[in-house]
C-alpha cells in the first residue's frame, strides 16, 4: 500500500521513498533533476500508530486503512491514536461511527494501549 506524500491518501503505487535524503536541518539533498516520489509505502498490518500523521490527515488515512486491512484478510485491527486531550480519539471515533466497513469497535484492553487505542472489528470478506 502506498501513502501519498501531499495527501496522506494511500493508494496502489509500487514505488517507495527507500533511504531518506535530507541533510541534518531536514533540508533536500537530493541532486537537481533528480525524482522523489510521491508515494510511500507503508506495510499494513493489525495496527496503525497515528502519532506520526498529521490530524488533517487522519479521516482519510483510516478509511483507505481500513479498505487495505480488510483486503488483507485482517478481522480486528488497532488504532493507536494516543491518550492527549481526547480531540484524536473523538476524530477517529466519528469516523469509524460511520465507516462502511466497520462492525464495532472498542477501547482497547490496558496492555494494548488502554485509552490510548481503538480496536475495531471489521466485516469479513
Amino acid at each position: 500500500m502506498a501513502r501519498d506524500a501531499d495527501t496522506g491518501a494511500f493508494g496502489d503505487s509500487e514505488e517507495s521513498l527507500g533511504e531518506a535524503s535530507l541533510g541534518e536541518a531536514g533540508f533536500d539533498k537530493s541532486s537537481p533533476g533528480e525524482t522523489i516520489p510521491d508515494e510511500v509505502e507503508f506495510p499494513v498490518e493489525d495496527v496503525i500508530d497515528l502519532h506520526t500523521f498529521r490530524p488533517a490527515e487522519v479521516a482519510d488515512l483510516i478509511h483507505d486503512y481500513l479498505s487495505e486491512a480488510r483486503k488483507k484478510g485482517y478481522r480486528e485491527v488497532r488504532i493507536v491514536h494516543g491518550k492527549g486531550t481526547g480531540m484524536l480519539r473523538e476524530k477517529v471515533h466519528a469516523v469509524l461511527r460511520k465507516h462502511p466497513l466497520v462492525v464495532s469497535f472498542r477501547q482497547a484492553e490496558a496492555e494494548a494501549g488502554g485509552w490510548g487505542a481503538t480496536v475495531v472489528v471489521l466485516l469479513p470478506l
